[in-house]
């Protein structure tokens, strides 16, 4: 029988490779639902291929758009709007897998609805884990619901790991996070005041959309990355370390208690951890190139500079702090970044709004969705009133 798929973000960058992957095995998968944000010409094409059930779009105006072109091409697909929609197609009876690829605190909600239901939840949203930590997990224990990380990075990790999760805490001595180090990796550290959005958002290896591009240059992505880490795979910090790759061939490694080191390599393509995910613990064709080892000319590691990314040692410190710190950080990061693409603040005044937020919000341990949504809704309130006074 087929998978029924429900895809969140599927006009993003993870959403459309998605949908290549799941159009190279038509036996294997179906298109239950698609939702976006306001691509309503993109998602018209994706309903007119792959014919879903449900269309969501997040807001009523696009949804109105989207249902009268739907109408205009005699499709199938019913279009719907509002965050409730979400939620539902991600909780669905009929829904056997549902890919989380919304970007940013948006994907937490229909996360957690997937998760209760018991779904398989392909985990590319890494702000589910950031900012629900506690609360995300248990609920994914509660349903029953089997969690697979779509980032490269935690992919990686998860494939050099034993498929039984039991073993891994007397396995693992060290998590090692390979970065590219973005664009500004060799850049002067005194010049980043200068840096421009359309500089932030040129990643020499993949094309990804503006908010994650600018946490990438700031390496922000790879502090998310490790808060993810350790709520994954249940880890230290301490046991956490991310080291500079710029060729992006190794995408992860683990170090283990006799000193081995397993690592995941190939082509940096996300179709690769996306097939896995949709496959595992089978795999599948993914689409991507095959490494050419005899047109490698090398592989480099460097240890990250934390004056040039201040941001990145923020993962640490947040994960040592009380309980929603990491929610905190990730509030105001959106905030932040959303204010540098609009061009109201400087690109190293970022971090300057992180660490304001971080120091005026002190957060209670958070048990439900409404308290993380409520520590979200002050942190943004906070992180507004400090790029205010920039």
């Amino acid at each position: 029988m087929r998978q029924a798929l429900t895809i969140l973000g599927s006009t993003g960058s993870v959403g459309t490779s998605t949908l290549d992957v799941v159009s190279r095995h038509p036996d294997r998968f179906e298109v239950f639902a698609l939702t976006a944000a306001t691509q309503v010409d993109l998602m018209l094409q994706q309903c007119a291929q792959f014919k879903p059930r449900f269309a969501v779009m997040a807001s009523a105006p696009h949804a109105a758009l989207l249902a009268e072109k739907i109408k205009q091409n005699s499709l199938p697909t019913q279009v719907l709007s509002a965050p409730v929609a979400i939620e539902m197609v991600a909780s669905h009876p009929e829904v056997d897998a549902v890919m989380a690829a919304i970007v940013g605190a948006a994907g937490l909600a229909p996360c957690l609805a997937a998760a209760r239901a018991g779904k398989r939840l392909l985990l590319a949203n890494k702000e589910a884990l950031v900012v629900g930590g506690e609360v995300f997990l248990a609920a994914v224990k509660q349903g029953g619901a089997l969690l697979l990380p779509i980032d490269s990075e935690h992919s990686a990790v998860f494939q050099s790991l034993p498929e039984d999760p039991a073993v891994w805490p007397r396995r693992i001595e060290k998590i090692m996070l390979t970065s590219s180090g973005g664009p500004f990796r060799t850049r002067d550290p005194a010049t980043l005041r200068d840096v421009t959005p359309e500089q932030a958002c040129a990643h020499p290896n993949f094309a990804m959309g503006r908010k994650i591009s600018v946490d990438s240059a700031t390496m922000m992505n790879k502090a998310l990355e490790v808060i993810e880490a350790k709520y994954l795979f249940g880890v230290t910090p301490e046991q956490i370390e991310v080291v500079i790759h710029p060729q992006q061939i190794i995408h992860s490694m683990v170090q283990f208690h006799d000193a081995s080191v397993m690592a995941q390599l190939g082509t940096p393509d996300m179709r690769v951890p996306i097939a896995y995910g949709l496959s595992w613990p089978e795999r599948i064709e993914s689409g991507t190139a095959r490494l050419d080892f005899s047109q490698m000319a090398a592989m480099t590691f460097e240890v990250p500079d934390f004056q040039r990314f201040p941001c990145l040692q923020l993962a640490w410190e947040s994960l040592r702090a009380p309980s929603g710190t990491c929610a905190v950080l990730n509030a105001a990061n959106e905030v932040a970044v959303a204010a540098f693409l609009d061009r109201r603040i400087r690109f190293d005044q970022i971090h300057a709004i992180n660490l304001a937020t971080l120091a005026a919000v002190s957060p209670s341990k958070p048990q439900t969705l409404e308290d993380l949504l409520a520590l979200d809704a002050q942190s943004r309130a906070v992180a507004q009133q400090a790029l205010s006074r920039l």
